[in-house]
């Protein structure tokens, strides 16, 4: 068969797959991106069947998905916003760096990595996926709950140190030396601030400039603006994703609302592609010997998630209920941890072990996070219906129930 006629059957192959899978992810009410993954992995390289014309179109494809993510996700933010959610929950977003960072760093050095895996795999552990958790939120009605803002805004708080690790990452994949690593960061922290400051002050010029009344015209100047940032972005060893999201927190009200209702299917396009070509790129035969740090990471960090959502909660005056709830919706991983083992993966310096790692952590907690949050409010209610009664002193014995535990 002719090479192009090739590529396009595969890709379309690939395409109406990923919308079967999609469509059964909805039917039981789950993400996408597990079976997203294990669509990815079983055409790659050792997977069922192999797609190498479809792997050509993945990559640079995979690449757009990612800065459409990360664009979308800027969007959903304006700078007050941001400034206000750092300064409520900058406490607890720092109890979650340390807490679920930890875990990632300590397999990766014990697997031998080195200091650049163990930023890698911290980065992996660390950040929770903001589109699983909202949608989560969405589906089981909890947007307006008391809860929710606390959860909001440590994701607002993990959202922007990826705006400050990922420099420090692509650094030091590249191999720069410590005063090339200093000036990278530098040039981001200085792009974050004039970021903030521009649309703080400006940000209604900024819209105006990438703003149409013409839907075509709108898509394509709103695209290549992202495109272009994006590549200046990188060109600065700042990562293009960073460059996407600053983007989008720049481009604020209506035009803002716009833009993200005009540019969701393209996201869920490419960003469909961006998993499946992350799982091409991924020998499952790699996936079994690190499968028990997979699942070992993901209980922990299931634990220590659960446990950054019930404090911060907890500090704001929430009852037992709600933060649990709090904790349990900070499960999920997803697309941000697989656009920081992807950059690493890409740029050849890191263990290949890495991307199995990484792919096969995701694919549990992309499924715990939904299960967890569903499954936690019926579990504390029935704790609660059957509180442990508190030991009885011998001395005190009596046929008398105890006054803190109901009778049936």
């Amino acid at each position: 068969m002719h090479s192009t006629a090739l590529a396009l059957v595969q890709l379309g192959s690939i395409l109406f797959v990923l919308g079967v899978l999609g469509r059964v992810a909805g039917r039981f009410g789950m993400s996408p991106i597990p079976l997203y993954l294990l669509g990815g992995l079983a055409f790659g390289q050792g997977g069922v069947i192999e797609l190498k014309s479809a792997v050509e179109f993945g990559h640079v494809a995979g690449e757009i998905g990612v800065v459409l993510l990360l664009l979308l996700l800027g969007l959903e933010y304006t700078a007050p916003e941001l400034v206000t959610g750092l300064r409520r929950s900058w406490l607890a977003g720092v109890f979650d760096l340390v807490a679920n960072a930890t875990p990632g760093v300590a397999v990766a050095l014990i697997l031998g990595w080195g200091a650049t895996g163990a930023v890698t795999m911290g980065g992996v552990t660390y950040i929770s996926s903001s589109g699983i958790v909202a949608k989560v939120l969405n589906d089981l009605g909890r947007l307006g709950n008391r809860e929710t803002p606390v959860v909001l805004s440590i994701l607002v708080f993990e959202d922007l140190a990826m705006a400050v690790y990922l420099p420090i990452l692509t650094t030091m994949l590249a191999g720069v030396g410590y005063l090339a690593g200093l000036r990278s960061l530098a040039i981001a922290l200085l792009a974050i601030t004039c970021v903030l400051v521009i649309a703080l002050r400006y940000g209604r010029y900024v819209s105006a400039i990438v703003d149409s009344s013409d839907r075509e015209v709108f898509l394509l100047k709103l695209l290549g603006a992202a495109l272009l940032v994006a590549g200046l972005a990188s060109a600065l060893n700042v990562s293009a994703a960073v460059g996407a999201f600053l983007l989008g927190i720049a481009i604020s009200g209506s035009t803002a609302q716009n833009a993200a209702k005009l540019l969701e299917p393209l996201r869920d396009l490419f960003a469909a592609i961006f998993f499946v070509a992350f799982g091409l790129n991924t020998d499952p035969r790699s996936i079994p010997p690190v499968l028990a740090w997979a699942i070992l990471l993901a209980l922990i960090t299931l634990l220590t998630k659960t446990a950054t959502g019930w404090w911060a909660a907890h500090r704001q005056g929430i009852r037992r209920l709600g933060s649990a709830r709090a904790g349990a919706a900070l499960v999920a991983h997803g697309e941000f941890s697989i656009v920081i083992a992807g950059l690493a993966v890409s740029l050849g310096t890191v263990d290949k072990q890495l991307a199995a790692l990484a792919s096969a952590y995701v694919l549990i907690m992309a499924v715990l996070g939904p299960i967890t949050a569903r499954l936690v409010e019926p579990t504390i209610r029935l704790l609660q219906r059957h509180p442990t009664p508190p030991p009885t002193p011998p001395a005190l014995e009596s046929t008398e129930p105890h006054p803190g535990v109901r009778t049936e």
